[in-house]
C-alpha cells in the first residue's frame, strides 16, 4: 500500500539502499542503464510523465540507447516503465506489461520497496540477455534514486 509521503521520505534509508544495490548489481552483467524516479503525484498519465523524465534525466544520451526508467508517483499510487529505443526495439511487444504486473503483485501486498527492486532484476536480466557487459562499460548514469 502507498502511503502519501513526499517522494524524499517515501522509501527508508535501507529501503533507498537495496534499490541502489539492486541497480549496480543489476548493472555489472550489461551495458544498460536502470533508474528509478520518485515524483508524489503527476497530473499526466503516468507513462507521458515516464517519458518527460526520462529525457531529462538523460537518458537518451547512452550508448546503446539502452536505458530503462522505472517511475512512481507515489500520492497517485501510479508508475510506469520507460525502455530507450535500443531495448524497445528486443524486447517483445508485451514485456514492460509482464513487468509491471510482477511489480503490482508485490506492491498490492504492500511490498513496495521489494516490487521495484523484482523489476530492477527483470529488467536486469532482460538487459543482461541484450545488452551484456562490455570490457570497456562505464557507468553512463548515476545509480541513485531520482526525485521531484
Amino acid at each position: 500500500m502507498f502511503f502519501k509521503r513526499h517522494p524524499k521520505k517515501f522509501f527508508s534509508t535501507e529501503e533507498q539502499d537495496r534499490i541502489v544495490e539492486e541497480i549496480r548489481k543489476a548493472e555489472t552483467r550489461t551495458s544498460g542503464e536502470v533508474r528509478v524516479h520518485l515524483d508524489c503525484c503527476s497530473p499526466k498519465p503516468p507513462l507521458e510523465k515516464a517519458r518527460e523524465v526520462f529525457s531529462r534525466l538523460g537518458m537518451t544520451r547512452t550508448k546503446a540507447r539502452n536505458g530503462v526508467l522505472i517511475y512512481l508517483a507515489t500520492d497517485d499510487r501510479k508508475f510506469a516503465i520507460v525502455g530507450d529505443e535500443g531495448i524497445h526495439r528486443v524486447v517483445p511487444k508485451n514485456y514492460w506489461e509482464e513487468v509491471k504486473e510482477k511489480m503490482q503483485e508485490q506492491f498490492r501486498a504492500g511490498k513496495i520497496c521489494e516490487g521495484i527492486c523484482l523489476g530492477i532484476r527483470e529488467i536486469g536480466e532482460k538487459l543482461k540477455d541484450h545488452f551484456p557487459v562490455e570490457p570497456d562499460d562505464r557507468n553512463e548514469l548515476p545509480d541513485t534514486i531520482s526525485e521531484e
